[in-house]
């Protein structure tokens, strides 16, 4: 799962980094500029979002991107503890707020608890659709409860079609979020992929809920 962190303090954003990074893949900004430009180009999880930061603030970056119906869950992460901010950054658009200074199990409990009402983590959790069921535990994947192999990347991929079941995902954002653009390897991997994981969910007539999207990329059904 994919977290951005947005924070003008360099210090504490590479301390929540650290906290983050054994569970979740995290990109950072340091100021709001930046910050809503990652927001806008790339698919995350959730935002852990300063609200004091240098030219745009947390407010306007939350009221930009559900302008644009963005409906990312974001964590507000502010200095300020007045009731007035607390209220004003739930009512454009903000799902929690935390405090600082703040413990690192409770900043990680939050954030999944956002990505338990989002949808993308379940309880237990693991990741599901339909009859499938990532568990989270050595990449394994249950198909109507029967375990079927997948490789390192096969899981990612289907991990990251499942948890944005029902949106188009352009092979770049695929290729970014799976392999990065930093990558040895080329964009058309990712039809290659693809290709393996349909044949994993063969047997089990899933392969069809993978739809592709002519000229531009590929799309997990909604359920």
């Amino acid at each position: 799962m994919k977290i951005l962190v947005v924070e003008d303090s360099i210090s504490l954003l590479q301390s929540i980094k650290e906290i983050l990074s054994d569970e979740f893949e995290v990109d950072t900004a340091d100021n709001g500029e930046d910050g809503l430009f990652l927001a806008q180009q790339n698919i995350y999880d959730s935002i852990v979002l300063d609200v004091m930061l240098p030219g745009m603030d947390g407010f306007e970056i939350v009221r930009q991107l559900r302008k644009e119906k963005n409906d990312t869950g974001v964590l507000f992460l502010t200095a300020k503890d007045s009731l007035e901010d607390r209220v004003k950054g739930l009512d454009i658009g903000g799902d929690d707020y935390l405090v600082k200074p703040f413990q690192a199990p409770e900043l990680k409990a939050r954030i999944r608890a956002l990505l338990r009402r989002s949808g993308i983590l379940s309880i237990d959790s693991g990741v599901n659709y339909r009859g499938i069921q990532l568990t989270g535990k050595e990449h394994e994947m249950l198909v109507d409860g029967q375990p079927v192999k997948l490789t390192i990347k096969q899981y990612e991929l289907l991990e990251y079609m499942i948890q944005n079941a029902g949106k188009i995902l352009t092979r770049e954002q695929i290729f970014d979020r799976i392999w990065g653009f930093d990558s040895d390897t080329t964009i058309a991997i990712v039809e290659v992929f693809i290709h393996h994981l349909r044949k994993k969910l063969e047997p089990s007539q899933y392969h069809k809920d993978i739809q592709t999207v002519r000229g531009i990329g590929y799309m997990l059904k909604q359920i």
